[in-house]
């Protein structure tokens, strides 16, 4: 029996379909309530991680920068050790511009070479290999 448009339902459907939907509000409401926590959950995720993706930069930058300064350093000690090693040696033995150019080579070969090691373009000999193979195996046997 319908009253107008619209059906007519026994109470007892109608205050189940009133708890259904008061239920499936309270979860939406919930869920939404979840929804935004996580939302501020990634949001605070996202904002660290670019806080720390800068820091990360900064010290990669520092550590360039670090770097280039200790190969710069070793560079020039050592050409400064060769100009010093070729005077020492001219005076004495009396041949003034020869031992500084070759000390000055010298210390110029040995700066290329610290170089070269650091970055790791050149890796030590194969001799120096063998020998630190070798004494591996003594320490190994003495054990």
């Amino acid at each position: 029996m319908a009253q107008g448009n619209r059906p007519v339902m026994p109470q007892r459907e109608t205050e189940k379909r009133k708890q259904e939907d008061f239920f499936h509000l309270e979860n939406l409401a919930d869920n939404l309530e979840c929804r935004s926590r996580n939302l501020e959950l990634s949001l605070i995720r996202k904002e660290v991680f670019k806080k720390q993706e800068a820091e990360s930069d900064s010290k990669g930058l520092q550590n360039g920068v670090a770097r280039a300064i200790n190969l710069s350093s070793e560079f020039l000690a050592s050409v400064i050790v060769g100009v010093v090693l070729g005077l020492m040696f001219d005076k004495l033995v009396g041949s003034l511009p020869w031992g500084l150019v070759f000390f000055l080579f010298l210390g110029f070969a040995a700066g290329i070479l610290n170089i070269l090691r650091f970055v790791g373009y050149m890796t030590p000999s194969q001799l120096e290999h063998g020998v630190l193979c070798q004494n591996k195996e003594i320490s190994k046997s003495d054990i």
